[in-house]
């Protein structure tokens, strides 16, 4: 029954999924010939992430082409042999997108726990034999599936609420007792799908575990950065999984969970190529040499005294070559490195990774001094050049006045107009104030270096100027997802609106987004403060940015980068997925009204909300991927200018724009007071 039988979709649809899968299969292409043609790239890692691509082109062309074909060709009829068939290959390349991501943290475990027998435990016929080994259970998963469904003689109703054959939808068309299949279908699951994520959460326990142990900052950083796009893409795959399993289990209706779906079919294998492109340098420097057409990569060689013990850190730990030697006054193993040889330590305690930062600093490293008792840090800000300073004054000047004026204005007309005292409009005039307090914490700032020629930030000026950022961040994150759920309750349950909405409901919301902002402001400031501040005392932005200011630490920040993505996938992922949940319900109610005028109506009221919520985390995105893809973070400040300046400036006007009720408030306000 595909995702809608709206004919006015159709095109959109269509579009939709053809450039998904266009780019789903060019970014998993890219891979493939990346870790193909470049020699450097010739490890076990990448031999599993190469594999892995191949699963997701597999998995995604299960599905998206007859799709495709199905909105083209105006029929959706897909015979019993080929639903068999379309299912058989689904869960083959699921189970083995699973199994492979055990594998991978498998490796990463034996890198970081076992770096001096990494390459005798992971040769390339034990590899081979993982990727088998996935293989054949990939193999045997999808044939018991298959099994099952064969064990249905008839069916009650052909029609499949969803756009490809999904086993559980086959299982409730049966008319025959489908008890024991269930059951049957609930353990396979339970096996293929517990025993990946048992190893997964193993081996990163063994991996946090081991570097946690790692004295050295350097080391461990290294060391955890190894795992960063493999964790993602894990969290991306099973977070999917997981939220397709929620949707069937909490929507009545299985033709509401097919959206859902969309996500792990479509999404996850979209997603995967530039989730490890852009977080890896490897993956980047291949792909630019298969650009460039240089087939014969530069040998890099280690030479002492230009620095280069900071480029001893650029291997992965994986990529050591150890050969018995004997040397003088001590025998063992030595490492490879280009064309020169690093003796091993002997019975010092440490780890392998640990032993590089040694060696680094023993070359290029002065312990620096701390400096966290008296401390002063200088914003670099947007530019240097002196020319621009007035410019960049009138601009930041300007916009600060626009959005200062426009937030002033609806609540002021909200205040002011007893039409308005409604929920929405309650939530609309708590979102300006924390619209006004986001953008009061950093552009007087930069209007007021700019105009004593002086950056200099107190170390307590910092912390305060970064928890009020975090506290009106998060605020503004809550307040959009506690909107989101008053247009749910308003389209889903209109007659019980006014009892659900009450009041006392919104004061509690508010309150509770209020101490949820708290919470996560506080968190971020006790995480810094716990910080020790050396000798470079610059930070490349306009204001005291917390991922800027790990940066600058002197101490071990393993521990802190840790909690610091903690901390942004629960305030975070909490917000998104409320805003996701309740648009979800509202999309599916809408679709149930039968008037065009209807739907008009019931979607028009979320326009605004809409607008301003991809504006906030569109622009949260994109400052995210520009500090990924860039390597200069003062880009990452320009970036952030648009979110953290720009969002709150433009709120007011979508508002005032796209909405009547306000418009005509801010008139009969205006005429008032002239």
């Amino acid at each position: 029954m595909g995702l809608s039988d709206d004919l006015e979709l159709q095109p959109l649809l269509f579009g939709l999924f053809l450039s998904m899968y266009l780019v789903t299969m060019l970014g998993n292409m890219l891979i493939i010939l990346a870790v193909s043609s470049d020699s450097h790239l010739h490890t076990p890692m990448y031999f599993f992430l190469s594999n892995l691509s191949l699963a997701d082109i597999g998995f995604i062309s299960t599905t998206v082409p007859k799709m495709i074909v199905d909105i083209q060709t105006h029929s959706r009829v897909i015979s019993y042999g080929g639903c068999l068939t379309q299912m058989s290959f689904l869960i083959l390349f699921g189970c083995m997108d699973g199994m492979l991501l055990t594998v991978m943290a498998y490796d990463r475990f034996v890198a970081i726990c076992h770096p001096l027998h990494y390459s005798v435990i992971m040769n390339p016929c034990r590899c081979r034999f993982l990727v088998l080994m996935s293989f054949f259970i990939s193999f045997l998963d999808s044939q018991l599936h298959n099994l099952i469904v064969l064990q249905l003689t008839c069916f009650k109703d052909v029609k499949i609420s969803n756009f490809f054959c999904d086993p559980s939808q086959l299982l409730n068309l049966g008319c025959s007792d489908t008890f024991m299949n269930n059951i049957v279908m609930y353990f396979i699951g339970t096996i293929s799908g517990f025993l990946p994520i048992s190893g997964i959460l193993f081996s990163y326990y063994k991996i946090v575990s081991s570097i946690l142990r790692v004295s050295s900052i350097g080391g461990k950083d290294k060391a955890f950065s190894t795992c960063g796009s493999h964790l993602t893409v894990v969290c991306l795959f099973y977070g999917t999984a997981i939220g397709v399993y929620l949707a069937s289990s909490l929507l009545p209706s299985p033709r509401k969970d097919v959206v859902a779906s969309v996500m792990y079919t479509v999404v996850s294998p979209m997603l995967n190529p530039f989730i490890y492109s852009l977080r890896n340098r490897d993956i980047k420097s291949a792909l630019w040499r298969l650009h460039t057409l240089r087939t014969e990569p530069q040998p890099q060689h280690y030479q002492a005294g230009e620095g280069s013990g900071s480029q001893l850190l650029d291997h992965d730990p994986a990529e050591i070559q150890h050969k018995p030697v004997s040397a003088k006054g001590n025998s063992g193993w030595r490492r490879n490195y280009g064309d020169h040889w690093f003796p091993h330590y002997q019975g010092c305690g440490m780890t392998e990774i640990a032993r590089w930062e040694s060696i680094r600093r023993c070359l290029c490293y002065v312990e620096p001094e701390n400096l966290t008792g008296a401390l002063e840090f200088f914003l670099l800000g947007i530019s240097d050049d002196p020319e621009l300073q007035p410019l960049i004054f009138s601009l930041f000047l300007s916009m600060y006045l626009v959005t200062m004026l426009g937030n002033l204005l609806i609540i002021l007309a909200i205040c002011s107009d007893s039409h308005l005292y409604t929920p929405m409009y309650f939530f609309l005039s708590n979102l300006s104030i924390a619209d006004i307090g986001f953008i009061s914490t950093t552009v007087p700032k930069v209007i007021l270096d700019i105009q004593s020629h002086s950056r200099v930030i107190s170390y307590a000026a910092c912390l305060i100027q970064l928890s009020f950022f975090n506290f009106y961040g998060c605020l503004d994150s809550a307040l959009l997802t506690v909107m989101a759920y008053d247009r749910f309750v308003a389209i889903c349950y209109p007659l019980h609106y006014s009892v659900i909405m009450n009041p006392h409901c919104c004061s509690l919301l508010l309150l509770v987004s209020v101490l949820f902002s708290i919470l996560d402001s506080q968190l971020h400031c006790l995480m810094i403060s716990q910080l020790s501040f050396c000798t470079n005392m610059e930070i490349p932005h306009f204001f005291c940015d917390p991922p800027q200011l790990l940066k600058l630490a002197c101490n071990d920040i393993s521990t802190n980068k840790i909690l610091a993505y903690c901390i942004g996938a629960i305030f975070g992922g909490i917000p998104i997925s409320g805003i996701f949940f309740s648009y979800y319900k509202i999309v599916s109610s809408i679709l149930r009204i039968s008037s065009s005028g209807g739907k008009y109506k019931a979607f028009s009221t979320c326009g605004s909300h809409l607008l301003v919520v991809s504006l906030y985390y569109g622009t949260a995105v994109g400052i995210y991927l520009s500090s990924v893809v860039s390597h200069f973070s003062r880009n990452v400040a320009g970036a952030s200018v648009v979110y953290a300046v720009i969002t709150p400036m433009l709120n007011p006007f979508i508002y005032s724009l796209r909405n009547r009720d306000i418009k005509r408030a801010l008139q009969r306000f205006l005429h008032r007071t002239a």
